[in-house]
């Protein structure tokens, strides 16, 4: 496959989000209002009252709506053992809108709201993912390089530390994956492409990722049963 196509491929996984909301059906239930046992139950309730307060509960999405994809978003990175920041971010990752979904729940200028809300961490990878210019990243992404992330908002290139970089898969990978289990068109759609990004990105994703990756996107790998190894790829180019 040329470079051009590879690119493409990933302009197309890029563009996924988009489509999974213009497809989505109202189906406006709202996330279970199951307790959760664990003692962050009252920061995820608190996180859950915010987005719903701007919201999220009215936005159509894939599974029903923008608020309980959130939820699930951040309840996967929870059973992938992602920290607390990072389930958070994963729980806010549309607040800003995103370069496949421009419906924002708060303005970029109200940055500091968030952050009290779920910490400087989180909100700055909220920020990075919100943020990302994705048709120039993806194609970027791969162990062993750096990752140039463009900004959409302001146009510049900057340097991502590997930490945050990391981050930003396991959210890019959770919140894929859930959209594709609640459609199956645009799993069969964008399937492969997400799986030779998420193969890419070999070790930068966590195990638990990586599996949970392999598991539901195997039907789109190159060959029956390929798998995501975490495989270092070389020279291998997005």
């Amino acid at each position: 496959m040329t470079d051009d196509a590879d690119a493409a491929d990933m302009t197309d996984a890029a563009d996924m989000t988009h489509h999974a909301h213009t497809a989505a059906h109202a189906d406006t239930a709202d996330p279970a209002d199951t307790a959760d046992d664990t003692d962050t139950a009252p920061r995820w309730s608190r996180v859950e009252a915010f987005l719903r307060a701007h919201g999220a509960a009215g936005i159509p999405h894939p599974g029903g709506t923008l608020l309980a994809h959130l939820c699930r978003v951040r309840e996967l990175l929870a059973e992938w053992g992602a920290d607390e920041a990072v389930q958070a971010a994963g729980m806010c990752h549309a607040a800003y809108g995103t370069d496949g979904f421009d419906r924002h729940l708060l303005p970029v200028a109200e940055r500091a709201t968030l952050a009290e809300v779920i910490g400087d961490r989180a909100e700055a990878l909220v920020h990075l993912y919100g943020s990302c210019d994705r048709g120039t990243v993806y194609p970027r992404i791969g162990p062993g390089r750096p990752v140039a992330f463009r900004d959409r908002f302001t146009g510049r290139e900057h340097a991502v530390a590997d930490v945050d970089l990391r981050a930003f898969l396991e959210i890019t990978a959770a919140n894929e994956l859930d959209v594709l289990a609640h459609n199956e068109e645009l799993a069969e759609r964008y399937g492969p492409a997400l799986y030779r990004l998420f193969d890419g990105a070999g070790v930068l994703l966590s195990s638990a990722a990586r599996e949970a990756c392999a598991r539901q996107l195997a039907p789109y790998g190159p060959t029956p049963g390929a798998r995501i190894t975490g495989r270092d790829p070389g020279n291998r180019r997005g």
